[in-house]
Parts: structure tokens; sequence; C-alpha cells
């Protein structure tokens, strides 16, 4: 029979750190974020995490954690070391565990653990999982758990180094590539961009207002109507003003207003990229004059 082979997710490592997995935190909404990982940089699978969750600011807790493999050969994370000897029992002759649902069993450190950042009701807890198969290893991306929380703000992932950090299956410790999990915003309303490249722009520009908004990518670049009674429309002079005033912009000059950038993308070639230019303009002339009524109002798209 298979052995329990646990000494890799439960001892502190010290091999040289060289490795690099991303975790990556994405908010789902309704008090829920996606705790997920991805090494597909590395040829060792992770064999364990060891991770602080960190509310880092605002008015938000973390209440539960849900969403986890439990259990050994399930392509997932189900080995929990802080809780593994408080809830799983052994079977000394075969070394199987007749039951992994025992109650407790989670990947939540108790508060009292050495090292652990906190407890479920505060801003901070810390996650230990580790894998276990014969057969079903887990997949170079995954989620780990999901988070539920309370309130809104902002939560990081970091290394817990007392509890092991993250460790390859050939023992190797793994830095953290923490460009997706530092400081994510959580609870907040979030503007969803019809690609993932927009998406990146939105919040590289500082998640403007105006690129949410049902006429802005028809060329509403001020988000305002114009005009008296019958002659109100949305798309005109004002709104070509906003493009002047920003002509040419590569987006990384001070008082750059990414409201001029209608048609949400860059264009030109390398060294003369830039934000605000003819696309947006022929965005403008497109629409020139369009009342509200005669518009359908679904941007971003």
């Amino acid at each position: 029979m298979r052995k329990m082979i646990l000494a890799l997710v439960v001892v502190l490592l010290t091999a040289p750190a060289w490795a690099s997995v991303q975790i990556i935190i994405e908010d789902e909404g309704d008090g829920v974020a996606a705790i997920k990982y991805d090494s597909t940089g590395e040829t060792e699978l992770v064999r364990a995490f060891a991770l602080d969750i960190t509310i880092t600011s605002g008015e938000c807790t973390i209440v539960d954690v849900t969403d986890f493999a439990v259990g050994d050969d399930n392509g997932g994370y189900g080995i929990f070391p802080a809780n593994f000897s408080r809830h799983i029992t052994v079977d000394g002759q075969t070394g199987e565990v007749a039951d992994w649902n025992a109650e407790g069993y989670t990947p939540v450190a108790d508060a009292n653990d050495t090292g652990a950042a906190g407890a479920l009701g505060g801003t901070a807890i810390t996650i230990e999982m580790g894998s276990l198969y014969d057969q079903v290893a887990p997949g170079k991306t995954g989620t780990l758990c999901k988070i539920a929380y309370e309130g809104s703000g902002t939560v990081s992932a970091t290394l817990n180094a007392v509890r092991g950090g993250i460790v390859l299956e050939n023992a190797a410790q793994a830095n953290l590539d923490a460009s997706q999990c530092t400081d994510v915003a959580i609870g907040e309303e979030v503007c969803q961009m019809p690609t993932s490249e927009m998406q990146a722009d939105w919040i590289a520009f500082g998640k403007p207002d105006c690129w949410c908004t049902p006429y802005h990518c028809d060329g509403d670049a001020d988000t305002l109507e114009q005009g008296l009674l019958a002659k109100k429309h949305r798309v005109g002079t004002n709104d070509l003003q906003v493009l002047i005033d920003n002509w040419g912009a590569k987006g990384t000059e001070a008082g750059y207003n990414p409201c001029a950038d209608v048609d949400h993308k860059s264009q030109g070639l390398l060294a003369k990229k830039h934000r605000v230019g003819t696309n947006d303009l022929q965005v403008l002339i497109d629409n020139w004059g369009a009342k509200t009524e005669a518009m359908a109002g679904t941007c971003p798209r």
C-alpha cells in the first residue's frame, strides 16, 4: 500500500531560492476572492505553499476560506500541514487515511501556531497547502482556495518563510512573483473591459471612470451631453476638445487625461506609439452629433 510521505510539506527547508511562482488574487465579487497560482515557468511542480493573506488597507475582514481540495491524489493541494496532526488519523499499518473530511481540517493555520499571521474574522491569515499523489498530480496552474471577506479594501499575498514559503518537488524553495497579488482591490465595483489587454491598460491608467460609462467608446470623451433641448447630443465639440488637449499623448505625461482615449487602444509603432490620435478621432467622426436616445449605450465593448 502507498505510504504517506509528508516530509516535503511539513519540514522547513533551507535550500536556496531560485525559482519563481506567481500567486494571483482575483476579486470575483459578492465578497469572494480567488487565490490562484501559476508555475508554468518552472520545470518542477510546487509541492507546498505557505502564504500570508493580509488586508493591506480599507475596512475589510477575512471571514472564511472555501473551495479548496481536500486529501490526496486529487489533482490539488489537499494536505494541510498546520492542521494535519490535529485532525487527521493515519493507519499505522497501511499508511492510509480513512477520512479526510474531518471537521476543522482546513488550510488556515491556527493563530497560535508559530509564525501564523492571524485568525479568521481578522485582517490576516496564514494558509498552508501541500500535495500528495500517486497518479493525479496538481497542474502547473490552478486555484488554491477562495477567501470570503466582508467590507472593501486591498489584499496582498506574501510568503510565510517561517512556515515554509513555497516549496518545489525537488525540495528547493521558490521565489514569489507578487506582481498580481499585491494590494489587489476587493469589494469595489470593478469595470470589466472586453479584453485582458484593455483591462490591464484601464488599471495602469488609474481605473478611469470614463472608460466604464455607456457611451465612452462611441466618442463621448467628456461623459456629458451638450447642447440645449432638442439639439442635445452626446458627441460633439466638447469631446473633440478633450482629444485635442491630449493629442499624441503616450499616456505617461503629467496631466494626461485617459478619457481622451475613446477606443481604449494605443496606435503607432515603437517609440511613436501613442494613446490619442487618428483612431480616436475616427470614432468621434463616426458618431458626430449622435443623440443619447439613438446610441446603443453598450460600452465598454
